[in-house]
């Protein structure tokens, strides 16, 4: 009776040792491929801001554009003896018989040719150099912010570290670096004529020292609304609104592979599975991304996006030659 035990305890700890048995799955683990969260594509307002570090400056120098193609032709302008008040004409740019004229705002002096008298200029090429009388916000600009800022100065704010702000910063002139400005050799004075009676002496006005304008980086110059108080050299932020979308279709950005106008998202089918479906990309603040074309909106998008496939080894035969 003993032996008949021992046979069958024996026999149940063989069966268990078996391959037979199927293994216990892990609790709390998925299957791998699961899809763990989703989201739906949404609509908002959607803007594309650029942040800058500038300063508070004293008498800045600013640039003028040429507002078309043609040829400029520059008018001799007397150097001002007090701060202008209104806009002073500095040259003309001439196409196809009509002039176009280019002016230094109120407030600011000219302060030099950034080009040869008639010369052929292009639209939007610096043509003037001019210097703001008094305070205005200066912020460097490199030339990867160069391009996204060029056509987007209309929206700038600014607030002064532990001072004003925020408020509208008004831009002066363009974005562009400035060669140094010279100006023009005053005229000579006509001989006299020996057969006229001589004049009596005129009293000449006290020349001003007015020196040409020198090169500057690329800078974008504002100018504070009238009643803020700014301090010489001041720290400052600007926020400069490049592009803006109203009612854009977004998604989260861990949802959207790749950029630069073109992505890859995970759309989750009904049984599961998922499909991944090219997208067309727009602006980005950085936490949603719009999406241009290539879903309705009604999708449920798999979170995180596709991974991109990694990029091919080139085969090199024996002697190195990269075999295709």
């Amino acid at each position: 009776m003993i032996c008949l035990m021992a046979a069958v305890v024996a026999a149940a700890t063989a069966a268990g040792c078996s391959g037979n048995q199927t293994p216990a799955e892990t609790p709390g683990l998925a299957a791998r491929g699961t899809v763990m969260t989703t989201v739906k594509p949404t609509r908002q307002e959607l803007t594309n801001r650029v942040s800058l570090t500038g300063k508070v400056s004293i008498n800045p120098v600013f640039g003028l554009v040429a507002p078309v193609s043609g040829q400029i032709r520059y008018l001799n302008v007397q150097p001002p003896t007090s701060t202008p008040k209104k806009a002073t004409r500095v040259a003309s740019v001439w196409k196809g018989g009509k002039a176009y004229h280019v002016t230094v705002p109120a407030g600011a002096a000219f302060a030099g040719r950034l080009v040869d008298d008639r010369s052929t200029v292009q639209a939007g090429m610096p043509v003037v150099s001019a210097k703001h009388v008094g305070y205005a916000i200066v912020a460097e600009i490199d030339g990867a912010q160069a391009y996204k800022l060029s056509a987007a100065l209309t929206a700038v704010r600014a607030q002064i570290t532990n001072g004003p702000g925020p408020f509208a910063c008004n831009v002066l002139g363009t974005i562009a670096a400035l060669p140094s400005g010279t100006l023009p050799e005053p005229p000579a004075p006509p001989a006299p004529d020996p057969s006229a009676s001589p004049a009596p002496p005129v009293q000449k006005a006290p020349q001003q020292n007015v020196q040409p304008s020198e090169a500057t980086g690329m800078r974008l110059v504002c100018l504070a609304p009238a009643g803020v108080t700014l301090i010489n050299g001041a720290s400052a932020t600007l926020e400069v609104v490049t592009a803006r979308a109203a009612d854009a279709l977004v998604l989260p950005v861990e949802a959207v592979a790749g950029g630069q106008g073109k992505g890859l998202v995970d759309v989750v089918r009904p049984d599961g599975t998922r499909e991944t479906r090219d997208v067309v990309l727009g602006l980005t603040d950085g936490k949603v991304i719009e999406i241009k074309s290539g879903l309705t909106g009604e999708e449920k998008i798999a979170v995180p996006g596709p991974d991109l496939p990694p990029a091919q080894p080139e085969n090199k035969g024996p002697e190195g030659v990269i075999s295709k």
